[in-house]
């Protein structure tokens, strides 16, 4: 069989048919064309340790998610005369052995900025120089590819969403349009000595289903990603109107927003056709909102951060990130727990965490909540610890995104203005007064009256028994007070603040530490004067 008429199709995320220049580029000119997703132990292997359901890497709900993704895939494929080919084990590994069994001339994958990718991709490269294989990876998975925009920066990322709006301008590809249908492709060879697999399911992968209550509501894939576009651009009016910072957190039953992200992850959507269709009907409307709030905006916040990653050594954690201010944060194991497992005794953030654990998904604004809780609002827990939570949890958990969100939320990169509380008290009552999206999420307190439910500790004890949820015995206490909280992560974060100006950011371990002996020995201090002064008043 002569070398160059066989291509490979390696799937990572890009899980679609429409805009996917990567799998055209394989089918073309090709006689067999070889579909390849590789179920990788890294990322989908049970881990009895973890806190969840789920690998180390990933919760349950996620998998599940990427699962459906590939099924659906599969079932796209097989309607234009072909199928997907699951293999396990590791990917680098095995992707070298079917080059070589196969005869590949041609290797075809979406190009990724993830460092583990990254990785993974240098050492296949490696490989097939000097073999004759060629390769084309071509960036699709966003609207730019980072590399340019950070070169037009001058070899560093922009940090901040204007200057990188100017700097990215137009997509180079959106005056043309995208090609989203695949009406054939080449049938597969012989696969040879591989054991080429089906879609597994949750249980051939060495789970137990997950219980009814908390399977996400969001199912997986391309269809199910096209369908939700097609839904939410029908209003064009909302379309055109969207404002980020208007959406309602506490909506559960119809979300304030698209959903689309998780499907954005995985590239069951493209971010490019997604563009296209939005501006499309923004040609059309009199008036319309602009980035960064506008539907458009929101696109282009995802390639900001996919930049700020990609140009960032150790953009995932504070030390050696030079963007990333360095910050005594407690590392509490107990304050985690209480957070993480919504046994903080604040009913906004525990719904939300509820919600989060069960559905993989919150809406952006109750992704703030929680993060400025956990860090600088009230409990002043590291970022990486929350981050590490989020990235296991949610069903559209982006390397880049995630990352970059909680580097915003702590306050530790692209934000300063810490004094900005998000309330955990007041934040969510503005919204939902009558506190029906925590008496979903908690039921423990659906009979408690609307004005205790997000201060249930205030209430008499007469009410918490007439509402059957005693405070303290079948809800817990608040783990802090919000108010005496939040001022000292102000005090702690402005003391943190000035030692990165004075030494430039370059702060150290044991300035971190004597930062920490300063700030305890001041909230010891605090503590014994207002014990003293309540004293007083009692006496």
């Amino acid at each position: 069989m002569a070398s160059g008429a066989n291509s490979l199709m390696w799937f990572r995320k890009g899980l679609r048919l429409h805009d996917n220049p990567a799998l055209e580029y394989a089918a073309k000119g090709s006689k067999f064309l070889y579909p390849v997703f590789v179920i990788d132990p890294h990322y989908m292997d049970p881990d009895p340790t973890a806190f969840s359901l789920g690998s180390s890497k990933a919760g349950l709900n996620r998998i599940q998610f990427l699962l459906e993704s590939l099924a659906d895939l599969d079932l796209s494929l097989k309607k234009v005369g072909s199928r997907l080919l699951v293999l396990k084990g590791d990917p680098g590994e095995l992707l070298i052995r079917c080059l070589k069994e196969w005869s590949i001339g041609k290797l075809c994958f979406e190009y990724d900025t993830e460092p583990y990718y990254q990785a993974l991709d240098e050492k296949v490269k490696g490989y097939v120089s000097g073999t004759g294989v060629e390769i084309f990876s071509p960036v699709s998975h966003t609207l730019y590819n980072p590399a340019d925009i950070i070169h037009k920066n001058g070899g560093s990322p922009p940090l901040s969403y204007q200057s990188f709006l100017k700097l990215a301008g137009q997509p180079s590809w959106a005056a043309t349009p995208l090609s989203t249908t695949i009406s054939s492709l080449p049938r597969i060879g012989n696969t040879g000595s591989f054991a080429v697999s089906e879609v597994p399911t949750v249980r051939e992968l060495g789970y137990e289903d997950l219980p009814e209550d908390e399977k996400t509501p969001f199912k997986g894939g391309e269809s199910e990603a096209l369908k939700r576009l097609r839904e939410s651009i029908a209003n064009k009016e909302w379309v055109a109107n969207f404002e980020k910072p208007k959406g309602n957190p506490s909506a559960f039953l119809k979300p304030a927003t698209t959903v689309l992200s998780p499907y954005l992850k995985f590239g069951c959507l493209s971010s490019r056709y997604f563009y296209q269709c939005i501006q499309d009907i923004l040609k059309c409307s009199k008036k319309h909102t602009s980035p960064p709030v506008s539907l458009l905006g929101q696109l282009l916040w995802r390639d900001f951060f996919y930049t700020a990653a990609f140009g960032t050594p150790n953009f995932d954690q504070m030390k050696g990130n030079r963007i990333c201010k360095q910050i005594p944060w407690k590392n509490d194991d107990k304050l985690l727990a209480a957070w993480r497992d919504s046994k903080t005794g604040f009913p906004w953030i525990d719904a939300i965490m509820v919600q989060l654990r069960k559905w993989g998904w919150i809406h952006h604004l109750a992704r703030h909540s929680v993060a400025c809780f956990l860090t600088r609002g009230d409990l002043f827990v590291h970022w990486e610890r929350g981050r590490h939570v989020f990235e296991r949890l949610l069903i559209d958990s982006d390397w880049a995104i995630n990352n970059g969100n909680w580097l915003w939320l702590s306050c530790s990169s692209f934000f300063y203005q810490y004094n900005r509380i998000y309330s955990p008290i007041s934040f969510g009552k503005k919204y939902d007064p009558a506190g029906n999206y925590i008496r979903h999420f908690l039921p423990v307190l659906k009979d408690m009256p609307k004005e205790y439910i997000y201060e249930p500790w205030t209430a008499p004890i007469s009410v918490q028994r007439k509402a059957k949820c005693i405070i303290g015995v079948d809800y817990p206490k608040p783990v802090v007070s919000h108010d005496s909280a939040s001022k000292e992560c102000k005090m702690r974060l402005g003391e943190a603040y000035a030692l990165n100006k004075k030494l430039n950011g370059l702060v150290s371990e044991e300035d971190l530490n004597e930062l920490r002996r300063k700030a305890d020995n001041e909230s010891t201090t605090l503590d014994s004067v207002s014990r003293k002064k309540k004293q007083k008043l009692i006496d």
